[in-house]
């Protein structure tokens, strides 16, 4: 299985789909959120769907209402501009890991396999996990630890990096976990894992700074009542996600108009979505996808 769409029906549905539309689904991975679009898509509705992994291209979809484009959605506004496209009805995105970069041991995601530090979703991006392990000054790896992956101890973590990689380049995942022994107790070894790989995962990809191009696009690019569908598994993420949804910004209060009454360019739709208990028995990588659906105003 390359990827099994979490909360497949209710991130759909929030796009609250026109037969005639114009959507985007700008993590396409397996591509089963765009086949469920497609299914509400009359003959004249278009899908366009963004995918930077080289591997997600062989799940392309044979329908002459799709084009799947090869780049990282914080291009999305140009690379639409290019198809002619300046408006669109609706926005889907999924940010997790597709299960297919994590089983792949030589894609460096997962902390089941061995495999090369690599954790690049564009695998045509020159720096990879391995540069930021054996390259990075020990108080941005800190930094970045603390930070992405929420560890109280990350000065201890980067420094132990620090240590073993003047004995030796620390190439693999398995070299790395040996290295961070000492910090994972038996009952919490995955879940600490899990946050170091994060953390490094998301500065190889830059990905909280993607997610702001990306969102920051978004109200330009939909009509008016459009909507937009997005599933975000960490809480920087989603914390995120939802300040802008509120705010129409990251930092600071939200925008005032003349009369003081807040000016937004989105509104929240219903409240948080998660998945029940059936889809995680079902898929366990479902258990913390947060869904928000927002519409344009």
């Amino acid at each position: 299985m390359y990827h099994d769409p979490v909360l497949l029906a209710p991130t759909v549905d929030g796009l609250a789909i026109k037969e005639d539309g114009v959507y985007v689904d700008v993590t396409f991975g397996g591509g089963g959120h765009s086949r469920e679009i497609l299914k509400r898509l009359g003959p004249e509705g278009k899908l366009f769907a963004f995918d930077q992994d080289e591997d997600a291209l062989q799940n392309t979809i044979d329908d002459s209402r799709f084009t799947l484009i090869n780049e990282n959605f914080r291009f999305l506004k140009q690379y639409l501009k290019f198809y002619g496209v300046s408006k669109v009805d609706g926005i889907l995105a999924d940010f997790g890991v597709s299960s297919h970069q994590f089983d792949e041991a030589d894609r460096g995601f997962s902390i089941r396999f061995d495999g090369d530090l690599d954790m690049r979703m564009d695998q045509r991006k020159t720096a990879s996990a391995y540069d930021v392990v054996n390259h990075y000054e020990v108080k941005d790896l800190a930094q970045l630890l603390k930070e992405y992956g929420e560890l109280r101890n990350a000065m201890a973590i980067a420094k132990a990096i620090e240590g073993a990689r003047q004995e030796q380049p620390i190439k693999t995942t398995e070299q790395l976990k040996q290295v961070l022994n000492k910090f994972l107790p038996r009952n919490k070894e995955h879940k600490i894992l899990a946050q170091i790989y994060q953390a490094i995962r998301i500065e190889v990809n830059e990905e909280i700074q993607v997610l702001k191009d990306f969102l920051e696009q978004v109200p330009e690019l939909l009509v008016k009542g459009g909507r937009l569908s997005l599933i975000s598994y960490h809480s920087l993420e989603d914390r995120l996600v939802k300040r802008f949804i509120r705010d129409g910004k990251f930092q600071g209060e939200a925008e005032k108009d003349f009369y003081g009454n807040i000016s937004v360019p989105l509104k929240k739709v219903g409240g948080l979505i998660v998945p029940d208990a059936a889809e995680i028995a079902r898929n366990n990588r479902a258990r913390s996808a947060k869904l928000r659906i927002a519409e344009k105003l």
